[in-house]
């Protein structure tokens, strides 16, 4: 016999509703007897009928038309990566070495380009709506803030992305310096015909200031600033012994090359965006217009991403073919790779959850989950710029961030928040020095992680940027540039894994800022609530004495108050 069995008791608060106002939008709810708040609770035994009611309103809550079609993009997303990478395996049987169609083969070079061609108008799609994203948010969003709160949230949003950069760097070199995958394995192969890139970091370093500073603010929605240095073999002729010698000199040229200037752009929107909010109600127009222009992106965004998983697909695909030869992945190259994606993983899903759960006490996989679509968009584009659009839709929706947050520090740590490249720059450093036997002390270690750093802020949140920046770092460590073209085999499918490793950082850095400005983002909407009221009251001081029925009143203030408060009554004649 079930004696003394416990009913299943709800907690209820009763709520009191003194306003009518608030009255008309709970008139279902409870309301207590008494004329304040009442902070006892009351036991109510809920029946399993009220139980199966509470379990199917939730059903119907996770499984709205809205959230099915998110989960199924994602779904289908992510399914594309698998196949695409499966399918371009399976194909690769078929790939002919040549240009022609020769012993069987069917697929050409030709025919790839081709392949990836869907791929190809994806991105195009994306990088088209980087622009008016990044100039709408920014202004947009700063635009509700005042200069001292914004530069509150800038400095913090610096500190981390600098500080996440760091320790990226330090678990790159410590797995590098355990694994040491350059002394293990067959060595790679240099290929002759590779070319590396030269660099020199005084030169990122003024190209940084360059590009901060543009000197034509339309050009920059398209060019930006970058030093090449050409190389050219000249005679000398020595004092000593009056001998010539020939030495390659390298020139450095500023030049334009085709591609937006994030970062003009942003220090102008920057500026911009305080300026408005500063003059308050003589700009209100242009806040209205940003904002107004952001909602439209959004919804292009949301247009843009339902052909996301055909684009990812046929990327993928195309990719795998292009690949020379899968033997790259044995080897020491292969352990390198085992080393980058250890350090990768190691900072991704426990550094950054980790700062997320002792910062903010959020639950970081159930904000992981909430990224999932960015993180998958970031692996297929290889592009940190083109998933901006879809980080910003994860970020806000999903994660529920606010958007005067994630509108400022998004685009910030799209260019400046570069983890993965960062931990990627230094393993690779250190790998090319083992392979080539030469030792690097303490010092050259700590120049690795600082170089690696600032390498990493100015490479372009392109696909394979960091094999630019790479140079630098070697060239600043005295170890050969050329060397470059030994990890180049295997640069793709890493590149894909560090960008997607630099969106998850920003939306972790987006977090993160929000929590430390919470203070600030009250007080702005303390303020904000306070100045909505003021009409409403002058409103009621000008309500007659007499019993108006409070339609009539709606009504009348609606029209002939607000006008009487605006403008004198004129009398006029009889």
């Amino acid at each position: 016999m079930k004696f003394f069995k416990k009913k299943a008791t709800s907690s209820v608060t009763p709520v009191i509703i003194t306003d009518d106002n608030t009255q008309e939008s709970y008139e279902l709810r409870p309301v207590s007897v008494h004329s304040r708040m009442s902070h006892h609770s009351v036991d109510i035994p809920v029946t399993e009928n009220v139980i199966v009611s509470s379990r199917a309103n939730c059903c119907q809550q996770c499984c709205t038309k809205e959230n099915l079609k998110e989960q199924a993009l994602l779904i289908a997303t992510i399914a594309a990566v698998v196949l695409g990478i499966v399918v371009g395996i399976s194909l690769r049987g078929l790939k002919c070495p040549t240009d022609d169609r020769v012993n069987g083969c069917r697929i050409t070079k030709e025919d790839i380009t081709y392949i990836d061609f869907p791929g190809k108008i994806f991105i195009n799609i994306l990088k088209m709506l980087i622009l008016p994203l990044i100039v709408s948010s920014i202004i947009s969003s700063l635009a509700q803030l005042d200069a001292q709160s914004s530069g509150r949230m800038g400095v913090r949003a610096l500190v981390y992305y600098i500080g996440t950069t760091l320790i990226a760097c330090i678990i790159g070199i410590a797995l590098v310096l355990i694994i040491r995958p350059g002394s293990r394995g067959a060595p790679p192969v240099n290929p002759s015909d590779t070319e590396a890139p030269q660099g020199r970091i005084i030169d990122t370093v003024l190209d940084l200031f360059r590009n901060l500073f543009p000197d034509n603010i339309m050009e920059a929605t398209f060019r930006s600033y970058a030093t090449e240095l050409k190389k050219e073999n000249k005679s000398f002729i020595s004092p000593i012994d009056n001998t010539t010698y020939y030495k390659n000199v390298y020139t450095a040229t500023v030049t334009k090359r085709d591609g937006i200037n994030v970062l003009g752009l942003l220090i102008f929107c920057i500026i911009f965006g305080i300026l408005i909010s500063r003059l308050k109600e003589k700009a209100v127009l242009l806040k209205h217009f940003f904002e107004a222009m952001l909602e439209v992106v959004m919804q292009l965004v949301g247009i843009a991403m339902l052909y996301s998983p055909i684009g990812i697909f046929f990327l993928l695909t195309a990719k795998m073919l292009e690949m020379d030869n899968l033997a790259d992945f044995v080897g020491s190259l292969g352990l390198y790779m085992v080393t980058v994606l250890a350090g990768l993983f190691v900072h991704g899903l426990i550094v950054l959850p980790l700062l997320l759960f002792l910062i903010t006490r959020i639950n970081s996989f159930k904000y992981i989950r909430g990224m999932s679509q960015a993180l998958v968009t970031a692996f297929g584009t290889a592009s940190s710029s083109a998933t901006l659009p879809v980080t910003y839709r994860c970020v806000e929706e999903k994660n529920h961030i606010d958007p005067r947050v994630s509108r400022f520090v998004l685009p910030l740590g799209a260019t400046v928040n570069m983890d993965g490249t960062a931990l990627y720059e230094a393993v690779a450093a250190i790998y090319i020095a083992q392979l080539n036997n030469i030792p690097l002390n303490a010092i050259k270690i700590i120049l690795t992680s600082l170089t690696s750093t600032l390498a990493s802020v100015g490479a372009a949140s392109i696909p394979q940027a960091g094999l630019v920046t790479m140079v630098i770092v070697l060239n600043a460590l005295g170890l050969p540039a050329d060397a470059v073209g030994t990890i180049y085999a295997v640069d793709w499918l890493l590149d894909r894994f560090r960008t997607a490793i630099n969106v998850f950082g920003d939306s972790i850095g987006c977090a993160i800022v929000q929590h430390l400005s919470r203070k600030e983002l009250a007080a702005l909407d303390e303020k904000k609530n306070d100045s909505t009221t003021v009409l409403p009251l002058l409103v009621s001081n000008l309500e007659p004495a007499s019993n108006t029925p409070r339609d009539t009143l709606k009504h009348q203030s609606n029209h002939d108050v607000s006008s009487s408060y605006h403008s004198p009554i004129i009398m006029t004649p009889m």
